[in-house]
């Protein structure tokens, strides 16, 4: 187990010393195992590349396997830990939603359940919540992931938003309902997450051309928030991240769409079988915010 637990080490941090440095061992240590697994199955499974050591193909295959079996440990030994009442829940979501929902409102769990911790990792990275140990997840989508327990948290109702300032351009009388307002927000300029693809689908559906969009691409959702709220163009969202914004007169709404037929929500996201009672609290907290 030791020499798995030390290639598996050197083959992902491409380095001998990295993983002599992760396992509190010596670099000796590290090569030692490494050649004893290479004289166990005859096979050359790390090689020098420059001054990294890296794996062969076999190496790397071999290496990804064992990545997946030590989870699947690590996976078991925290759901025991966590079916006693130890540790606690943890969450991902994505950084927008964490901001812009999530956070405003979980401070009235903490003061109202003190005697149960949460750590949120806002990544928006889709997570493998039993092999990454997370107890549940927030996920945008239509809710069809296989495997896992699956509630609509809130719908993801569109909107499209800008400063007032930049909706006082709009021509006058500008009405959300006129046939040719679609047509008239898109000669505005706009700010796109380069992730979200809502926005050209719009486009499309009220049969108007997404390549003559003038737009600002940015990288995550809270750029084109930041961006927003400074008046460089409009944007569009699923209502629940703009909420606050909203509310607080950052952002006017210049367009709002309900989606009655596509799915499209925020899902809480939960490991078929998870049972923790703590969990279920929480779940049940959730399952009351607006």
């Amino acid at each position: 187990m030791s020499a798995l637990r030390a290639f598996e080490a050197a083959a992902r941090l491409e380095s001998f010393s990295g993983a002599a440095r992760a396992l509190n061992v010596t670099h000796a240590a590290i090569a030692q195992h490494v050649r004893a697994l290479e004289d166990e199955f005859g096979e050359t499974l790390m090689e020098r590349q420059g001054r990294n050591m890296v794996p062969t193909p076999a190496g790397r295959r071999f290496a990804h396997d064992l990545e997946a079996g030590f989870s699947e440990i690590a996976a078991g030994v925290r759901a025991l830990r966590q079916s006693r009442g130890e540790g606690p829940i943890s969450l991902t979501t994505t950084v927008t939603f964490a901001e812009n929902w999530l956070m405003p409102r979980i401070a009235r769990f903490w003061v109202e359940r003190p005697d149960i911790p949460i750590t949120i990792a806002a990544d928006n990275r889709v997570h493998d919540l039993r092999r990454e140990g997370h107890d549940l997840a927030i996920r945008y989508g239509r809710g069809d992931w296989p495997g896992l327990e699956v509630t609509l948290l809130t719908p993801a109702d569109t909107v499209i938003v800008a400063h007032p300032e930049v909706a006082a351009r709009l021509p006058e009388g500008y009405d959300p309902a006129d046939p040719e307002a679609p047509a008239i927000l898109a000669r505005m300029p706009w700010l796109i997450d380069r992730s979200y693809g809502e926005v050209d689908s719009w486009l499309v559906d009220k049969g108007l051309d997404a390549d003559a969009l003038r737009r600002t691409e940015l990288e995550g959702n809270n750029l084109v928030l930041a961006a927003s709220r400074a008046g460089a163009g409009v944007s569009m969202h699923p209502r629940a991240v703009v909420e606050r914004d909203l509310k607080a007169g950052n952002l006017v709404v210049l367009w709002d769409e309900v989606d009655d037929n596509r799915g499209l929500g925020y899902y809480i996201v939960t490991p078929r079988g998870a049972d923790a009672a703590k969990v279920k609290v929480f779940l049940d907290w959730l399952g009351t915010q607006d």
